[in-house]
């Protein structure tokens, strides 16, 4: 099991939005400080907007920021919507399955691996991996905003 380089890119950015607090963000800033390409950022952010992670504000002085709290952002819900193919094994992708998928008892199993891999991280929210915000932050060059 993994976390496509799509997963990781989203909870980075979950990551940085919510380092943020209510100030917002831009995937530029983003883009730079995990030095990952931009144009990725860009549909990552787009999809967790589109699922009510992100709020998002076109323009000049635009941006991004969390749609919720921390803890209200489950980490299994996150990869859940986020990935659009979560197929261990080529017999559960839309296209070309297996020869012996019609005979073969391992689907259950993988079906079964796959749910416990999500399983973990949906015991897990936003807030736990900003737990060590001092130390994030610092790891990004990132002054944090004045706690309320």
């Amino acid at each position: 099991m993994r976390v496509t380089a799509y997963s990781d890119y989203a909870l980075r950015v979950l990551t940085y939005a919510g380092l943020a607090g209510d100030q917002s963000v831009r995937i530029k800033d983003i883009a730079e400080r995990y030095q990952i390409s931009q144009s990725h950022l860009t549909k990552v952010v787009w999809r967790l907007a589109q699922h009510g992670f992100l709020e998002t504000t076109r323009g000049r002085s635009g941006g991004l920021r969390l749609a919720r709290a921390p803890e209200d952002i489950n980490l299994g819900d996150v990869l859940r919507k986020i990935e659009e193919r979560r197929s261990l094994v080529e017999c559960f992708g839309a296209e070309g399955a297996c020869v012996i998928t019609p005979a073969c008892a391992a689907r259950r199993m993988f079906r079964e691996a796959m749910e416990a891999f999500l399983t973990v991280f949906d015991q897990y929210t936003l807030a736990d991996i900003l737990a060590r915000r001092s130390a994030l932050a610092q790891a990004l060059a990132l002054e944090l905003p004045d706690a309320p």
